[in-house]
């Protein structure tokens, strides 16, 4: 068995973040994002995962390798243009030789992995979707099934009164390789508009496993801070990394903590990070590595990548802050706040 994911997109609701860096490469509690699909898929058992990159190709293979370091095998596929999920399905057919789940790069993921080829397998499915049940169902698309799971239909985007489930497509996928076979070549296509309603008119073996546990589209600012809070509060599967050095603080090599600094809440501090003296970080706060928090500086509920200079006296609210910025003395950032990387603040500035 494989693995594919999907990490070829722009991440254009992310921005400015993936200006440079693509979705999948930004760091979740110091961590890049995909390695957090990797774990469940080194778990399940499999060893081979082909990689479907377009933007900014060549970053994965320079910040990953070869997949060894994770006890896998990558295989890179490059789109020359956009494809969109079924056509990077397709451009990568020929590594599709057996049973391979598919992984939207968008989705942070508590989902069990062997249940759903377990589902796969017992109903002897030709695909098979993860479902998960959010509150709100009116902002995806509904995918309503039968009593034993097969998939009857899709609702995009239903109003209220259309609503008769709660169960939305959680981003995984069991292919059968003979399904690449349905996807037409060199053209932009939609595994979600395209092949899934396909498979329902003709009446293919298409099912459905509903997973449990944590799930989020990690598509937007919002959603990138809340997913560094919830690891940190312990809402998913994913321990942060480092050291824990006291009873909510993880630090890993090289961190300098001054005189008097204090934690008030959950603390990750990267590689090399120094925090100054009597600088207080309060809620959940990831520092990246090689960050410089200034003395008296005041840290709450924040993301900060590597490599940021943060000014004495400067206040810090549920906000993140990208790579290489300098934030100077008594600078203040607000709730909601994104600050892209190499940004420079002036001193008193109120953002």
């Amino acid at each position: 068995m494989k693995a594919l994911i999907l990490i070829g997109g722009l991440g254009t609701r992310l921005r400015p973040f993936t200006l440079d860096v693509p979705k999948s490469l930004l760091p979740i509690v110091n961590r890049p994002f995909l390695e957090y699909q990797l774990d469940p898929i080194r778990k399940a058992g499999i060893r081979e995962v082909i990689l479907c990159t377009a933007y900014r190709a060549s970053l994965f293979k320079h910040t990953l390798g070869d997949g060894r370091r994770f006890g896998l095998k990558f295989h890179y596929i490059r789109e020359e243009k956009p494809l969109g999920t079924g056509g990077a399905v397709k451009n990568a057919e020929k590594w599709i030789t057996e049973t391979t789940v598919v992984f939207n790069g968008d989705v942070l993921s508590g989902l069990n992995l062997k249940e759903l080829i377990r589902t796969h397998q017992k109903n002897k499915a030709e695909a098979t979707i993860a479902l998960t049940r959010v509150k709100d169902p009116t902002l995806y698309g509904l995918v309503e099934t039968s009593p034993d799971g097969k998939i009857s239909r899709f609702l995009e985007k239903p109003s209220w009164d259309e609503v008769t489930t709660n169960t939305i497509n959680a981003g995984t996928y069991v292919f059968e390789p003979s399904l690449t076979r349905l996807i037409p070549p060199g053209i932009p296509y939609s595994l979600e508009r395209g092949l899934f309603p396909q498979l329902l008119s003709n009446g293919r073996r298409f099912h459905s496993h509903v997973a449990h546990g944590y799930w989020m589209d990690m598509g937007t600012v919002e959603k990138y801070l809340q997913a560094h809070l919830d690891i940190l509060e312990g809402r998913t599967p994913f321990s942060p990394a480092g050291k824990r050095i006291r009873k909510s603080v993880w630090v890993s090599p090289s961190v300098r903590i001054g005189k008097e600094a204090e934690f008030e809440g959950k603390t990750v501090l990267g590689t090399g990070a120094q925090i100054g003296d009597f600088a207080k970080l309060s809620g959940n706060v990831v520092v990246g590595p090689r960050c410089r928090i200034g003395k008296g500086a005041q840290i709450e509920n924040c993301v900060i990548l590597a490599g940021t200079h943060i000014g004495d006296g400067a206040r810090l609210q549920q906000c993140v802050v990208g790579s290489d910025c300098l934030i100077e003395p008594h600078v203040f950032i607000g709730p909601g706040r994104a600050v892209g990387d190499r940004s420079i603040i002036k001193k008193h500035s109120t953002l």
